[in-house]
């Protein structure tokens, strides 16, 4: 990868961005600490300086002025190039001893420059003046010593605030080409996508992270786009083998209705075949246009609360006398607390309705038929059973495929759409649809998701 590339990458100015942050942190806490360091080392000197006038006031015991001349003369012989001054006069200002000729200081602790101590080095001094026996005693000490220590300390840190800046900034590169590699990668992938490759995925590291977790939600989507691309493709083919019949049947009616004619016989029921045709296909294609409504979510803004009780009761009264007429018995179960469902409630009688038709349309006379509404934890779950032929486990997941028809069912009415318009309301509704054997028959449970703000079982 190019370092251009590299500089524009997010990665790296996010890396850069927190580096300078991380540089300016530092040089905050750099300066706090150094301010710290430095008024330490000022407060060890003026103790350092108060504990040697101390010691040297002490050496004047009994009156005796001498001791106390030899011991400044002895601190001061011991001194190099003036780092430490001493001067002992008396009350008159007569230099008794010291390496000072000139003491212009004030009284306690102070800071004077080298010419109030009559040097000519620039320095500057840290002093404390007393008196002892009537005598002036001075004792003091350079700054080189303390700035030598907090120059070293500053520059200290100044380089390492470099040298952690120049890590920081390393490091963002390194790291802003791991991750641009990795940007690459989904980038392809979705340029292959881009270029009819629908098989395509991004590969996951398994590190879980957030390029895996949004790699990984990309592919899911990449998963639903081309099942949504193989079932328009299957919905072409599907239309055309499924369609070619009836279309095949109208234009043979209309044919042998126009031969009539000529002829001079009768056509009336002849129009009329090719008119119930006509309805037939027009019905599959309504349907595929209002499951195709359905699954790209155009009915969403009309959800609201829905009690499920209410809409198994029409089901039951509506399609039980239909039952009985076909010599099949119906039968409602209910909890008693049905939590509300958040949907569409024509689409959700459409749903069932559909179920119950299959039911009544596959099962032979004496066959028992039950819907039922339960609460499964959080869930409500609503059935449709019936103890009929039922579906081959093999059979169950390509029935939801539009106009699929199980092999043994094509010479009964129906246009294959009856579980695929099932399907996508469930998918709508954030439902699951299951298929599950009945021994004998076909039990199909629909999932259902509470209603938002629907108190729990437990409250």
């Amino acid at each position: 990868m190019r370092r251009s590339e590299v500089l524009r990458s997010s990665a790296f100015r996010l890396a850069l961005a927190f580096s300078a942050l991380f540089f300016l942190t530092f040089i905050a806490a750099g300066f706090i600490a150094y301010q710290v360091i430095l008024s330490d080392l000022r407060d060890r000197l003026d103790r350092n300086l108060s504990e040697t006038f101390d010691m040297i006031s002490r050496s004047y015991s009994d009156g005796d002025l001498e001791d106390l001349i030899g011991t400044v003369q002895t601190y001061a012989a011991s001194t190099h190039r003036h780092d430490r001054v001493f001067y002992l006069a008396d009350g008159a200002g007569q230099v008794l001893a010291g390496n000072l000729t000139l003491a212009k200081v004030h009284p306690g602790l102070s800071t004077a420059p080298a010419a109030d101590l009559g040097l000519q080095d620039g320095l500057r001094f840290r002093v404390r003046q007393g008196v002892v026996a009537g005598n002036i005693l001075v004792v003091g000490a350079s700054f080189e010593e303390t700035d030598e220590l907090s120059g070293l300390t500053l520059s200290s840190f100044g380089w390492a605030g470099t040298i952690a800046a120049a890590i920081a900034i390393g490091a963002g590169m390194a790291l802003a080409g791991v991750v641009r590699k990795r940007i690459d990668v989904i980038a392809r992938t979705m340029s292959e996508v881009g270029h009819g490759v629908l098989l395509a995925r991004i590969p996951l590291r398994g590190s879980n992270d957030d390029i895996d977790i949004l790699s990984g939600q990309i592919n899911v989507a990449l998963d639903r786009l081309a099942a949504l691309v193989e079932g328009m493709r299957q919905v072409s083919v599907d239309i055309a083998h499924d369609l070619k019949t009836p279309l095949n049947r109208l234009a043979i009616t209309v044919e042998s209705a126009i031969e009539a004619d000529e002829a001079g016989k009768p056509v009336a029921n002849l129009l009329k075949r090719a008119q119930e045709e006509g309805a037939r296909i027009n019905e599959t294609f309504d349907a595929l246009l209002r499951i195709a409504q359905i699954e790209a979510g155009a009915r969403r803004a009309r959800f609201d609360a829905v009690v499920p009780a209410t809409i198994l009761e029409s089901i039951a009264d509506a399609y039980g006398e239909v039952a009985v007429e076909n010599g099949q018995t119906m039968r409602l179960t209910l909890e008693s607390a049905l939590s509300p469902i958040h949907g569409d409630r024509e689409l959700l009688v459409q749903m069932l309705a559909n179920l119950v038709e299959n039911a009544i349309r596959h099962c032979p006379p004496g066959a028992r038929i039950e819907l039922s509404g339960s609460m499964h934890g959080e869930q409500v779950e609503l059935a449709v059973s019936d103890n009929g032929p039922g579906i081959p486990a093999s059979e169950r997941e390509k029935v939801f495929q539009r106009l699929y028809r199980v092999e043994k069912s094509r010479t009964t009415s129906g246009s294959g759409l009856g579980l695929s318009l099932v399907k996508a309301v469930s998918d709508l509704h954030g439902a699951t649809v299951v298929l599950e054997d009945n021994a004998p028959g076909l039990v199909v449970t629909v999932r259902f998701p509470v209603a938002p703000g629907t108190p729990s079982k437990e409250s």
